[in-house]
């Protein structure tokens, strides 16, 4: 592949219809972003036969991320990374008060919140406090939901709790909670990095329900929480492709307009030579997705999923340092290179630290060397 074709992944034209987003500004907000996508029949478009219940088609996926991420900033597009990938296609496991949330967020007029990382918890999600009480009739929700996406703008939360005490994987449970029930309160999150993602923290003070907002049965929350997780990794690689490339092309034109003695900034040998390695780990990481995308959208592979988040931890922190580096002080300007490469820290903790994916793709090392045997 040429070094144009990857330059202007980005700017592909999707297969059938495409939605106007034009019409949004480059400020809108993640809610403004989703009811765009929704009105234009984008979302179902991800989706296998247009049912999150089947799984993702990971080309009309990486295609939704990259228009989403050419038009709009990060917090709005991680507004749209974790509903798509996550949140909704979790909806698809039954309840009713599910199902009707799950035709309005499809439709793009009802925003969802995953709920999932407890105070105190981050990754431990085992260690999670939340819980969830449960009788024949009724349920009550107590904890709090910190760092969360979407919070400010949600209409419900799809929370996490623990149902029994024990760290045991069937300890957990998920339950749907519209943001307007007694003893919801939201506190957006203290950061301009994520402008347009509504990152809040959510607290939830003895919030009863009825039975039916349980969403799958009881008991399966962490299962397929693994198995979603998955997929909004691989929805993150996608996008840390397209980021990627999109900072490579503005960093190369700015290079090419800089003058430096008789010529410009990208006719210095050493310039073009720092470029093209991060030209390399960008294909690296786009050849990786193509390699494994279908066995985490179609089989869940945590392993594969695993081996995309850290690569597109490391390869999106790479390229990033080195685009604004290259800018120089034009780096600086207000959402200029520096600013994005603040926000992109996201993929080396969100969904997973490094580290605890890192330790996952260890664990798989012997079947992970024997896919390397010629």
């Amino acid at each position: 592949m040429p070094e144009g074709a990857l330059l202007t992944l980005a700017a592909r034209e999707p297969t059938g219809p495409r939605p106007a987003l034009n019409h949004l500004s480059a400020h809108a907000d993640g809610r403004q972003v989703w009811a765009a996508l929704g009105a234009a029949g984008r979302l179902t478009g991800v989706y296998r036969d247009g049912n999150p219940a089947a799984g993702v088609e990971p080309a009309a996926l990486g295609r939704l991320m990259a228009d989403v991420d050419a038009r709009v900033g990060i917090g709005s597009t991680l507004s749209v990374c974790v509903q798509i990938a996550t949140a909704v296609p979790l909806l698809a496991l039954g309840g009713q008060p599910a199902g009707r949330a799950l035709v309005e967020a499809l439709a793009g007029t009802s925003v969802i919140a995953l709920a999932a990382t407890d105070e105190g918890s981050g990754t431990d999600l085992a260690g999670l406090g939340t819980t969830v009480t449960i009788d024949d009739e009724n349920i009550t929700v107590t904890g709090t939901k910190r760092w969360i996406t979407n919070a400010t703008q949600a209409d419900h939360f799809l929370v996490l709790a623990r149902h029994r005490e024990g760290r045991h994987f069937t300890n957990f449970t998920w339950v749907l909670v519209p943001a307007g029930s007694a003893g919801v309160s939201v506190e957006a999150a203290d950061t301009a990095l994520f402008d347009g993602s509504g990152t809040g923290h959510v607290r939830l003070d003895r919030v009863r329900l009825s039975r039916e907002h349980l969403v799958g049965r009881v008991g399966r929350g962490m299962t397929s929480f693994a198995s979603h997780i998955a997929v909004e990794r691989l929805t993150g690689t996608l996008w840390a492709v397209a980021l990627c490339t999109r900072m490579l092309a503005q960093t190369k034109q700015r290079l090419e307009e800089r003058r430096f003695g008789d010529g410009t900034l990208w006719q210095l040998e050493s310039v073009q030579q720092r470029f093209a390695a991060c030209l390399v780990r960008t294909h690296q990481l786009r050849a990786l997705v193509d390699r494994l995308a279908d066995r985490v959208a179609r089989s869940y592979d945590t392993t594969a999923a695993a081996l995309l988040k850290a690569s597109a931890a490391l390869t999106v922190d790479g390229v990033l340092a080195e685009c604004a580096q290259l800018q120089g002080a034009e780096g600086f300007a207000g959402a200029g290179a520096q600013w994005t490469r603040a926000q992109a820290a996201l993929w080396g903790i969100g969904g997973g630290t490094t580290e605890v994916v890192l330790s996952t793709v260890a664990g798989a090392s012997d079947s992970l060397l024997a896919e390397l045997s010629p």
